[in-house]
């Protein structure tokens, strides 16, 4: 995989490119890859960016999200699109697997793919190009990055401007998570000097949800979250009968893991969701539990030291019980914790 500089002289150069994230993309994944689609579209180039799957309402408000491609449902001008790419931008994730049913189509694409992400254990030989740092804050830095090291600072725009705040503020927690670094700040100073307004994006981000989401999060607080106190954990687990009893739609579980965090004492905080084909859970933690290392080594999951995620085909009682085996292995570190 070599350097993303190799490409640099090469953007004035109108091309066919094709931009993906994850399923289910959140703030950063949306936001990195139309952050990117407003800057390359300047340049004259063909983009056509392609989310695996739907996507939350709340993030409809980002400039270009009406052109973006569902792959579920818009299958056939996706593969079209991805036939035809000379480029293919692979944001905020590190294996193709996390494009669902695209693995197979991107793996076998003639385009150069061209990662940037900042998870940890990226499958490199799949890339032509890229860039992976996990000390980065968010996909939305490593793309303000990209941009600034690229020499086209001149190109973000108030689009572009809006797309990388929202990711970026979305994936350091409102900037208060150990990876807002310094950069992270400087980043938002200069997205500001260009004109960014940030209050309409914070309000389009959190206070555009619907009266049967709260009702959601009540219920699920206090009939579904289990508190381990000799294990400074807690557990959030949903079944499927509480998504069709509220009307949940994608989105309206986001942060949910992180209330039990909040709580006095805690370290591992978790949420297990019964999606039907699958169970999805959610993993967040405090201090140096590592639940990278707990979701890939229970959960076929991934992500980061703080916060990662991962999927089982096991029906939900099982998973929740893996889940409390796995909390009681792992005791000596969850139960040691320092505050």
């Amino acid at each position: 995989m070599q350097s993303t500089d190799q490409i640099f002289s090469l953007l004035s150069q109108p091309r066919n490119v094709v931009i993906t994230t994850h399923q289910k993309p959140d703030g950063d994944a949306m936001g990195s890859s139309l952050g990117l689609y407003n800057f390359l579209i300047q340049f004259g180039h063909s983009v056509t960016v392609i989310s695996p799957t739907n996507w939350a309402d709340f993030l409809n408000w980002m400039p270009g999200t009406k052109n973006v491609l569902d792959y579920e449902r818009q299958t056939q001008d996706a593969n079209k699109a991805i036939d035809d790419a000379d480029w293919i931008f692979c944001l905020d994730f590190n294996t193709l697997n996390r494009t669902k049913r695209m693995e197979e189509k991107l793996g076998s694409a003639a385009g150069k793919r061209i990662l940037l992400d900042h998870h940890q254990q990226p499958q490199v030989d799949k890339f032509a190009y890229g860039e992976s740092d996990i000390n980065k804050s968010s996909t939305c830095e490593m793309v303000y990055d990209f941009i600034i090291a690229s020499g086209h600072e001149d190109k973000i725009n108030g689009a572009v401007a809006e797309c990388l705040y929202a990711g970026v503020m979305t994936d350091t927690g409102s900037f208060r998570f150990p990876a807002t670094t310094a950069n992270v700040h400087s980043m938002v100073a200069k997205l500001k000097e260009k004109g960014l307004d940030h209050g309409p994006v914070h309000e389009a981000l959190y206070d555009n949800f619907l009266e049967n989401r709260f009702r959601f999060l009540g219920n699920a607080l206090l009939n579904r979250m289990e508190v381990f106190y000799e294990y400074n954990t807690a557990l959030i687990a949903i079944p499927q009968a509480d998504l069709i009893k509220y009307n949940i739609k994608t989105g309206d579980t986001e942060g949910l893991v992180n209330y039990p965090l909040s709580i006095q004492g805690i370290k591992l905080a978790a949420i297990i969701i019964d999606r039907g084909e699958e169970r999805k859970s959610s993993f967040r933690s405090k201090g140096g539990f590592d639940v990278n290392t707990f979701a890939r080594n229970y959960f076929n999951g991934g992500g980061h030291v703080n916060a990662a995620g991962g999927q089982n085909k096991e029906p939900f009682e099982e998973v929740v019980a893996m889940f409390i085996k796995a909390m009681k292995e792992n005791k000596d570190q969850l139960s040691n914790y320092q505050f």
